[in-house]
């Protein structure tokens, strides 16, 4: 597979988006703390600033390990991943609100972004195709089939 460079690809410079939100909000959350000690923290604030920094960066080297495999499998469990990140980073949100947070525009911006990610992020994995609802993805090798 020819090498593409990633900064073209929609969806990843999306994704690249949502990390710089991410950790702008994450910043915000913890009032300016170190975000590299962030899981050191006892503040339920600071944990879930972390979990949502993590996996919003996840999220483009995922992207770049789909774009640099050949393998379907490798593919569809990194899509899958990726589906996973997402719903957790909307939940980082909801706890972020649920947590008290009175500026709720900025989770609400962050919604926004990751709504448009989301859309990016469909339109890329159809061109993937084989999505279908009984393909095991491979996952069966984590079962132990």
């Amino acid at each position: 597979m020819p090498y593409k460079n990633l900064r073209t690809i929609p969806v990843y410079r999306k994704s690249i988006e949502l990390c710089s939100m991410s950790r702008e909000i994450a910043s915000f959350v913890s009032k300016n703390k170190d975000l590299l000690t962030l899981c050191q923290s006892n503040s339920l604030r600071d944990t879930i600033a972390d979990s949502l920094l993590t996996d919003a960066i996840l999220i483009p080297q995922q992207i770049a390990r789909v774009e640099a495999s050949e393998s379907y499998n490798v593919r569809m469990k990194s899509i899958s991943f990726i589906n996973i990140m997402i719903r957790n980073i909307i939940s980082y949100c909801n706890g972020l609100e649920q947590d008290g947070l009175k500026e709720r525009e900025y989770i609400d911006l962050m919604r926004k972004e990751i709504l448009s990610f989301r859309r990016s992020f469909k339109k890329w994995r159809k061109s993937y195709g084989g999505l279908s609802g009984n393909s095991t993805w491979g996952f069966n090798d984590y079962r132990g089939y």
